[in-house]
């Protein structure tokens, strides 16, 4: 059957990913999506992953009071922003 659709733009790029990962043609990959949809047999998203890690080297900068400094310096731009506002 041939048929003309909308499909949201969010779709489209799922699709488009899709085509590009399996190397399917278009209306295949769409086929099989509706196809999965509709019986529920939409493959699943795996459930973890691992991610790769690299050695940065040793810490050029004492970061272990990062998060007071930079709470000062936001509390500083806050009161200089209030300020200006008189």
């Amino acid at each position: 059957m041939r048929t003309t659709v909308t499909i949201d733009p969010d779709v489209e790029v799922l699709l488009r990913r899709a085509v590009r990962d399996s190397g399917a043609p278009f209306k295949q990959v769409l086929n099989d999506a509706v196809r999965n949809g509709l019986r529920g047999t939409a493959p699943r998203a795996p459930k973890s992953f691992k991610l790769p890690v690299a050695h940065m080297g040793a810490e050029l900068v004492d970061l272990t009071q990062a998060g007071a400094l930079a709470a000062e310096f936001e509390d500083r731009a806050l009161a200089t922003r209030l300020r200006k506002r008189r």
